[in-house]
């Protein structure tokens, strides 16, 4: 089928295109962008190729745009300036800005929403709305600016948040009211083991039987196992002292500071899921996006 010539390139790979133009550089323009270098080199190939145009000429350590991308960069520039000057007319004064979030049920509740308020007090004017679910949300469609998500790292797109390790984890009421040892993985066959059911779009079980072989252990027959959908479910059951359940830290680091939560067991496993901050590409150049981005990284850092 032929090209249409009245057909639009995708807007997030123009809005791509425009940064790497305004910068010169693929590296300043993916930090502006929070997506990686090797994204925005991807995305300008793919425009190219589509346009059946070389947009830049790439010199040793230097990006130069061609006639061409001149004039593609003056148009989408002062396109994109237009639509930036249209919100701001729809913008009433003294609106105050909302900022549309989804992420994980367990990463809502153990380690963003326990932060949020420092967030909040540094940014008076932005309200912030948190859609927890497993299931991935088309940002763009659900008018989402940002999301957090669980995914395999060495595949990940977006922002590296923080990865995770996974450990034994119990209530200290636990031990003190049953009395049995729980030192070695041995003695959780005394015990009650929470785990979290897999379920589609949730990404891999929190299943014991693969942290024993994770850990080069047999298999173990606990006392009993409890089963969970939601994973803060299963969190929650072990700080009431209802069992052992796999700590994903730093997922739970905050209550074990608390002591709500002890790791008894020594031995953690290196997981290869990890969390990242994926921005819808209209929503990157808001500076409220950007301080939150900013606010999460340096959140991650700290824990």
């Amino acid at each position: 089928m032929p090209n249409d010539p009245n057909r639009l390139p995708p807007l997030d790979r123009l809005a791509v295109f425009d940064a790497a133009a305004r910068h010169l550089s693929f590296t300043k323009a993916a930090a502006e962008r929070f997506i990686t270098q090797s994204a925005v080199s991807r995305q300008v190939a793919a425009l190219e190729e589509e346009l059946g145009l070389a947009l830049f000429r790439r010199r040793h350590r230097a990006l130069e745009l061609t006639d061409d991308g001149r004039q593609l960069a003056e148009g989408v520039g002062q396109a994109i300036a237009t639509v930036r000057d249209a919100l701001a007319t729809l913008r009433a004064p003294g609106r105050r800005e909302v900022l549309a979030v989804t992420t994980t049920p367990g990463l809502a509740s153990l380690w963003l929403i326990p932060r949020l308020a420092d967030f909040v007090s540094h940014h008076p004017g932005v309200d912030v709305r948190i859609d927890a679910s497993y299931q991935p949300r088309p940002l763009a469609a659900d008018g989402f600016d940002l999301a957090i998500r669980y995914t395999t790292l060495d595949a990940a797109s977006g922002l590296p948040l923080f990865g995770e390790s996974i450990v034994p984890m119990c209530s200290p009421r636990l031990l003190r009211a049953s009395g049995l040892p729980l030192k070695t993985p041995a003695d959780l066959a005394r015990h009650t083991l929470l785990q979290m059911d897999s379920m589609p779009g949730k990404g891999p079980p929190l299943e014991w039987q693969s942290w024993f072989r994770a850990m080069a252990l047999g298999p173990i027959t606990p006392a009993a196992t409890l089963s969970f959908t939601n994973y803060d479910a299963a969190v929650a059951a072990a700080v009431a002292g209802q069992g052992v359940v796999l700590g994903r830290r730093p997922l739970v680091d905050t209550l074990l500071r608390q002591r709500a939560l002890v790791a008894p067991i020594k031995g953690a496993k290196a997981s290869a899921h990890g969390y990242t901050v994926v921005v819808e590409p209209a929503a990157s150049r808001k500076p409220a996006v950007q301080a939150l981005v900013n606010w999460l990284l340096a959140q991650a850092r700290g824990t």
